[in-house]
């Protein structure tokens, strides 16, 4: 995403605790820590958007004060993820005092399960023996993609996607701000397209300013390239009546007016198969199958052809009595 799409997300960022929406346990027990000004390692796992960058800010900014720029180093461990990284950069800073009154630094690692293995294992070392003078938070989607020994050494949060209550409030927050109208469709439609991530939601919503100051659901889905969902059932509801000719041209049709790739189509077609009014046996294959052909096109295959094999694997799941 560009630069002019990402400047909501730095606008909108919360200052204090209370302004954080969602995980509220988490943050309860992290703002415990920076009230005592003692806490451990800490390792942030979850989906991408929801909070985990904006707690750790929160957390610094509590903590230091007018100079947490000082005692805080920011690292994203996707563009910089060998072991020179976690030697010469890390231990660097690691190894030096604090400024103020609070005994240690703070280094913030995102997207921490990009690090390689040897990395981990250097990182390991260094929250061991500079723990005196440095603390890390580690931010990652997968944690178990982080080595035993580190998830041993630090206090783990599981954040999840924020619920349809909160992002309703990041809407009506911006919106009365930004003076812009929303109807409740395109409310409903923003929840649907952002499923959970506020960062995905901020951008949406700024890139739907820009066309109009009224969002509609129109819009919403147009900006971010998702089908309605009544259009993916309908491309359904003619494969469980066994209309094939119709069912792929119809899917064809959707993913051109939407700009959508496969792997778009099969995530909403999976999604919408839950909705359909037939045998629940008949749904629990469909749903395989999409996972099938999911694999497929992850490994390689032409989506098209992997599209149209799956429409007719629907086709024949429902002539069967």
């Amino acid at each position: 995403m560009s630069d002019e799409y990402s400047l909501w997300t730095e606008k909108y960022r919360p200052e204090t605790f209370e302004e954080i929406k969602g995980q509220k346990d988490i943050v309860r027990r992290v703002k415990a820590f920076v009230e005592n000004k003692n806490m451990p390692h800490l390792l942030f796992a979850g989906p991408a958007g929801i909070g985990k960058t904006t707690l750790s800010l929160v957390t610094v900014k509590q903590l230091y004060g007018d100079t947490w720029r000082e005692n805080f180093l920011e690292l994203n461990a996707s563009d910089e993820r060998g072991i020179d990284v976690v030697r010469v950069k890390v231990k660097e800073f690691a190894r030096t005092k604090s400024i103020g009154n609070v005994p240690y630094k703070i280094i913030y690692l995102d997207e921490c399960d990009a690090l390689t293995k040897e990395a981990q294992q250097a990182l390991r070392r260094t929250m061991e023996n500079y723990t005196q003078t440095c603390r890390f938070i580690l931010s990652c989607n997968y944690s178990s993609k982080i080595i035993e020994p580190i998830q041993s050494r630090c206090a783990v949060f599981r954040f999840k996607p924020l619920d349809k209550s909160e992002l309703y409030e990041i809407m009506d927050n911006i919106s009365t701000r930004e003076k812009l109208k929303l109807d409740e469709k395109a409310k409903d439609a923003l929840v649907e397209v952002s499923e959970g991530d506020c960062r995905k939601l901020e951008n949406i919503m700024q890139s739907c300013a820009v066309l109009s100051g009224k969002i509609t659901e129109e819009i919403v889905f147009e900006v971010a390239a998702f089908a309605r969902p009544k259009e993916i059932i309908e491309i359904l509801e003619l494969c469980v009546k066994q209309d094939f000719p119709k069912a792929k041209s119809k899917l064809l049709d959707t993913m051109l007016n939407y700009g959508l790739s496969g792997l778009d189509a099969i995530k909403q077609i999976q999604k919408e198969s839950w909705s359909l009014k037939i045998d629940a046996q008949k749904k629990l294959e469909m749903v395989k199958e999409c996972g099938e052909c999911e694999f497929r096109m992850v490994e390689g295959s032409d989506e098209y052809l992997q599209l149209e094999s799956l429409l007719a694997k629907f086709v024949l799941i429902n002539s069967t009595k």
